[in-house]
């Protein structure tokens, strides 16, 4: 028997279907190491956004939208008060093949000049069941809508079996592509493609999309011009690496690696790294041997910087998530946070000193949290495809006294941001009364307010301030609630 990353045992149909602010970062750079405190946050989980269905990714393009793609082929938009817009951003449903657990629309990765070219990539099962990477583009009048007729295929690989086909795409501090891909399953690895350095099934590609027809090999790949290697190939040896993410402090790579029948794993690859790490399966689940045939000795693979058995708690499929680089919760800060989809248990990975310490805090539903996002601010989100929400992930016993700081995106928003200088602002009130809108340059100099009457809860405004010069402002609205503050970007 073996499981799948989507799927409970006997349950089928279950599924249906980076920028972080420099000032904002820079204020935890110079006061924090690259590790974090030992103290442990007090996890919990606010509703966000609701409304979806199969919801299997999370992704921020450098503003406050976040992005939320569902397994049948749709990708849609919500703000930063967790509004779910109307019509989705891009719908591909009818290029997507999403019937069995672990197909669909799997992963999406904005370009990192996407403010300038519109470009973002998406990971899905075509109806050849097969994977497909795919770049689409922006409409050019539309910030809120994709145009589907834009695609241009990038990568395809063929998938022996539904199951173990990866799924997750991003790009790199580097600003390559990094694409993880499964072994083919079904399970076992029966065919040794992670092993095999003559298939891209179970490795981590690397690949440039900035240039080349329809993209090139970055020259310091590993494996370029190796005998019997792809070129493709950044790392080997892994199983179904489902999720994976970059440190944004440190650049280091995370990976979720989704085990067998006895062991779940999380892998790290420090960075600088120059590739080429052997992960070790199929000879290898987590640190313990599955199938030593024709493998190395063990100096030959690279093993988990933590791994966790299959016991009575539940645990079967680890979910990849995110090391916190946010600044509102110090005890969260420097600390890799992930969950097993089977069990529902959401736990901690840090290194206190020289030792890697794990901790469960928090256990929800078995069979819901697939993945994990963050939004431009660096704050945690999480997707359940039970009961359709995004949930932001916070440290509770850190909420006293930072309520405003929390809590700003779900009174304010503003787009489009950047703009032109004229833009909508959506504001919540708790009550009916007076406002005031202040925007002041870097400088801390006022260069624009205006009184607004608002009733109590959500109110909307046509904002035209006059002529702004081009540059970084700060929007600040004086209300009952104090001062509520969010960065202004005029182009």
């Amino acid at each position: 028997m073996t499981h799948t990353l989507l799927s409970k045992k006997n349950l089928t149909g279950f599924l249906y279907g980076r920028v972080i602010s420099f000032l904002f970062f820079f204020s935890i750079i110079v006061c924090t190491s690259k590790w974090s405190s030992a103290q442990l946050p007090t996890l919990q989980l606010v509703p966000f956004s609701s409304g979806y269905s199969g919801a299997l990714d999370i992704e921020n393009c450098g503003d406050s939208r976040l992005f939320i793609v569902e397994q049948s082929g749709k990708i849609w938009i919500c703000d930063s008060a967790g509004n779910k817009r109307a019509k989705p951003f891009l719908d591909i449903t009818n290029k997507v093949y999403s019937v069995g657990s672990e197909q669909g629309l799997l992963g999406l990765a904005f370009d990192p000049d996407y403010k300038n070219n519109g470009y973002f990539y998406v990971n899905y099962i075509n109806q050849n069941q097969d994977t497909r990477i795919a770049r689409f583009q922006v409409s050019n009048t539309n910030p809120n809508k994709a145009d589907k007729q834009s695609e241009l295929k990038i990568l395809g690989v063929h998938q022996p079996s539904p199951n173990h086909n990866g799924g997750c795409l991003r790009f790199g501090p580097d600003n390559y592509l990094y694409i993880g891909l499964g072994d083919g399953g079904p399970e076992g690895d029966f065919q040794n493609n992670a092993q095999n350095p003559k298939e891209l099934l179970g490795k981590m590609l690397r690949i440039d999309v900035h240039s080349g027809n329809p993209y090139s090999i970055p020259p310091s790949n590993p494996f370029v011009g190796v005998s019997g290697y792809k070129d493709e190939i950044w790392a080997l040896g892994m199983r179904n690496p489902w999720r994976f993410s970059f440190d944004q402090l440190t650049n280091d790579l995370w990976i979720g690696d989704v085990g067998q029948n006895a062991w779940e794993e999380v892998d790290l690859q420090l960075s600088p790294s120059n590739g080429g790490e052997n992960y070790g399966w199929r000879c290898y689940e987590g640190n313990h041997p599955y199938n030593l045939t024709g493998c190395g000795s063990m100096s030959n693979y690279v093993f988990p910087v933590y791994d966790y058995p299959h016991q009575d708690n539940g645990d079967c499929s680890v979910i990849g998530g995110y090391v916190y680089r946010g600044t509102n919760f110090q005890n969260m800060f420097g600390k890799y946070f992930y969950n097993d989809y089977c069990s529902g248990n959401f736990k901690v990975l840090f290194k206190n000193g020289s030792t890697w310490e794990n901790s469960v805090l928090l256990n929800l539903a078995d069979y819901s949290y697939v993945a994990w996002g963050v939004n431009y601010r660096g704050e945690l989100f999480v997707t359940n495809t039970f009961d359709g929400t995004i949930y932001h992930v916070v440290d509770a016993s850190q909420l006293a006294g930072k309520t405003a700081l929390l809590t700003a995106d779900h009174f304010l928003q503003l787009y489009p941001n950047p703009n032109n200088g004229m833009f909508t602002l959506d504001w919540n009130s708790n009550q009916n009364e007076k406002c005031t809108l202040i925007i002041t340059n870097v400088l801390g100099q006022t260069v624009f307010s205006q009184k607004l009457n608002a009733h109590q809860g959500w109110n909307r405004w046509q904002i035209e301030p006059g002529t702004l010069s081009s540059g970084n402002f700060i929007l600040q609205m004086n209300s009952s609630r104090g001062l509520t503050s969010q960065k202004l970007i005029v182009e």
